[in-house]
């Protein structure tokens, strides 16, 4: 019991079915910090994966990567900030909480960016390009229609974006060739 007593400060309520996590004063701190304190490398590392692409096509995927990168901790920081310290802007809040979830639904489709665009992945890359788009596409929607109703709906987003791009795999046109790309310890 001692214990909880110690860190319950740390700790909040569960958040209710169809409601909003609310993160403790030192959650909101963490978040803050850390999504700002990443904001400057991101701008970097994007500015320096453009300046070193060797062609246009690397250029595009670098540029989609970068701002994905740079959106989402530039917008969760923003949002973030006024969750924690503006609470009072209701509207304010919430707009940043969805545009918060919408970048979150496009920086997964550009991550994968690189990967679907710059490798020789078979017939079906060329679909998951499309459909991981327009599932940020959905999940955009979804974020505007329905923020934070059906959290079962948004985790089903989240989880076939997350995913669905690994079914590429079996599709790959020179999968030996491929695989050799993932170095296996030598014994």
């Amino acid at each position: 019991m001692r214990f909880q007593n110690r860190f319950q400060r740390f700790m909040n309520h569960r958040a209710p079915a169809n409601g909003r996590y609310k993160p403790t004063c030192y959650e909101h701190a963490a978040n803050c910090y850390t999504h700002a304190f990443l904001i400057v490398p991101a701008i970097v590392g994007s500015a320096l994966l453009h300046r070193l692409s060797d062609d246009c096509w690397e250029k595009i995927t670098a540029w989609i990567y970068g701002m994905g990168l740079c959106a989402l901790f530039i917008v969760s920081t923003v949002f973030h900030i006024v969750s924690w310290k503006k609470s009072h802007l209701r509207t304010v809040e919430h707009c940043f909480h969805m545009c918060d979830r919408m970048v979150i639904y496009f920086f997964i489709a550009a991550s994968y960016a690189p990967w679907l665009n710059l490798r020789e992945l078979g017939p079906l890359a060329s679909h998951m390009r499309w459909f991981i788009w327009l599932m940020a596409a959905g999940g955009t929607i979804y974020v505007f229609l329905y923020h934070e109703k059906y959290k079962v709906v948004e985790l089903f987003f989240y989880l076939t974006m997350g995913f669905s791009p690994a079914l590429v795999v079996t599709s790959m046109i020179r999968r030996q060739a491929q695989m050799n790309e993932f170095p296996c310890p030598r014994r």
